[in-house]
């Protein structure tokens, strides 16, 4: 068995973070909810085991608590801000209410470099910009602190307020931070858990996508067998990887159906036709679909965006069950979801950020034996590097990203024919000017949505009342957390010249700067 760092999940916002922190040291993570059983966990025989924060005090009546199984399986454990808590308050220690709370960027002495935070804060202000060697900066987010150590307990590391922003238990395996290593704001937080992963959990380190690649191929074999399988391609990177990846493993047992929902950016349907299609690079029993005008008439009326990404999710597997029919009995419907999507769909106790057409909002009743999911378990990034081990061209790969619902959640309130038009034009006039200005290979995601707000201008002579266009850049490695992109002044000021004189019923165009959190890369 592989070697493996199991998340569980209390609830925090970072959960999938941390998994996507611990994979970048070559070793394969899961996230699973708090309440999975001691006899599951015991299957995967993990490595390590990682509690996330959450939302909750420890010491609350309805508050979630570990399994005491859990501290006598051998296995090293680390705490992470509630999960620090939590390993306090279920093994003696004592957590109450901080009398000042933190949150963000926090400077923290290190008292103890022997163990966890080992090579922590040694380059001081060159490396951390503290004015001291034995300080680093962390990103903290608690309300409620460490008072007393669990016996056999040392703190290492503490700040003004917090005076337990660390402990560990070596002998125990047992170890917490009270801040988050695995955001971007702690500086040193990698190197800690790469601490964790090699030197405590004494893990090899050795994962590598070529692997994943074989050992999926060699899994989706197995499964299907002489089934038949249907697979959702929408021309994006993850149903393309998903696409190619099915095709090595089944060859001509796979058709690949592709639903053009009206949804798509500019001339789009008719290029994932050019590439996926019978003159294409790719042996794939394709097969278009044009609905447009059926999706349109589903999401007639319908302005919240939970219910347009349901409307959307379960039409798809409408017209894909369908096309099962046409083609005959089909057991399998393959798509490319991919850990994101699940994550932010709700996991366990985690609050659902955004239901995935692909994830929640999928339908009670789907007319397959099976729904395979073979990116499932990777992030973005990993999946783009999946594609260039299958032999996908890099153009291909890096494509830009692209929702499962497409622009009907580019467009805030009710989606009509002509707001998708609207959105079209502006988003290809923004894409042709990231291109020009060679922007875009540094820009991780960038697109136009349409609000839903009208307002009053003047073109030419005449009083307008149109729509106002909203621009998206962010920069980011695993599409969980993101900055807004700085993009040049004239390269706006090029593009909404652009959008306001060459776009019917647009005269505003507006930069967003939202990171994400607190917003998500897309609208809606």
């Amino acid at each position: 068995m592989r070697e493996n760092i199991i998340v569980l999940d209390f609830g925090g916002q970072y959960n999938q973070l941390i998994a996507r922190r611990v994979r970048e040291c070559n070793v394969y993570c899961e996230v699973h909810p708090y309440t999975i059983s001691i006899e599951k966990i015991r299957q995967m025989a993990p490595s390590g085991i990682i509690f996330t924060g959450g939302p909750n005090s420890v010491y609350g009546d309805d508050s979630p608590q570990a399994d005491p199984e859990i501290f006598k399986l051998g296995v090293p454990v680390l705490g992470i801000c509630y999960g620090a808590q939590l390993l306090a308050h279920q093994l003696g220690g004592v957590v109450a209410t901080a009398p000042v709370s933190e949150y963000g960027r926090t400077e923290v002495t290190i008292d103890d470099r022997s163990g966890l935070l080992e090579g922590l804060a040694l380059g001081g202000r060159e490396k951390t910009g503290c004015d001291t060697p034995d300080n680093t900066i962390m990103w903290m987010s608690h309300t409620d602190y460490i008072r007393e150590v669990p016996e056999g307990f040392r703190v290492t590391a503490h700040t003004p307020v917090c005076p337990v922003a660390a402990m560990e238990n070596p002998e125990a395996g047992l170890y917490a931070v009270q801040f988050h290593p695995e955001v971007m704001h702690s500086l040193e937080g990698f190197q800690i858990l790469q601490n964790f992963v090699r030197k405590v959990c004494g893990c090899s380190c050795d994962w590598k996508m070529d692997s994943f690649v074989e050992t999926t191929i060699r899994e989706i074999r197995e499964k299907v067998g002489d089934g038949k399988v249907l697979c959702a391609l929408s021309g994006g990177v993850d149903s393309s990887v998903a696409a190619v990846l099915l095709s090595k493993a089944v060859g001509k047992q796979l058709t690949c159906v592709f639903v053009d929902h009206g949804l798509l950016r500019k001339n789009e349907g008719d290029e994932v036709e050019a590439v996926f299609g019978p003159d294409g690079p790719y042996d794939l029993n394709f097969i278009r679909v044009n609905a447009q005008q059926r999706f349109y008439d589903k999401l007639a009326g319908v302005t919240e965006p939970e219910r347009k990404r349901k409307i959307i999710g379960e039409e798809f597997i409408r017209v894909f069950e369908e096309e099962a029919k046409k083609i005959g009995a089909v057991d399998f419907l393959v798509q490319g979801t991919i850990y994101p999507d699940v994550i932010e769909s709700g996991l366990g106790k985690s609050a659902v950020i955004k239901s995935h057409h692909n994830v929640g909002g999928l339908p009670d009743c789907v007319d397959f034996k099976e729904i395979i999911e073979p990116l499932r378990m990777l992030f973005k990034d990993e999946v783009r590097r999946a594609g260039l081990e299958l032999g996908i061209p890099e153009n291909l790969v890096y494509r830009q990203p692209f929702p499962g619902p497409g622009l009907g959640i580019r467009i805030i309130g009710e989606v009509t024919e002509e707001k998708v038009k609207i959105v079209q034009e502006a988003d290809a006039i923004y894409r042709e000017e990231i291109a020009k200005a060679g922007l875009d290979k540094s820009i991780s995601q960038y697109f136009a949505a349409l609000t839903n707000m009208r307002s009053v201008g003047v073109m030419g002579d005449f009083r307008t009342y149109d729509y106002a266009i909203a621009l998206r850049a962010v920069t980011t490695s695993d599409f969980m957390t993101a900055e807004a992109a700085h993009l040049p002044w004239d390269l706006l000021d090029r593009v909404t010249t652009r959008i306001v004189n060459e776009v019917d019923h647009v005269n505003r165009v507006f930069y967003d700067c939202t990171g994400k959190p607190p917003g998500t890369i897309e609208f809606e």
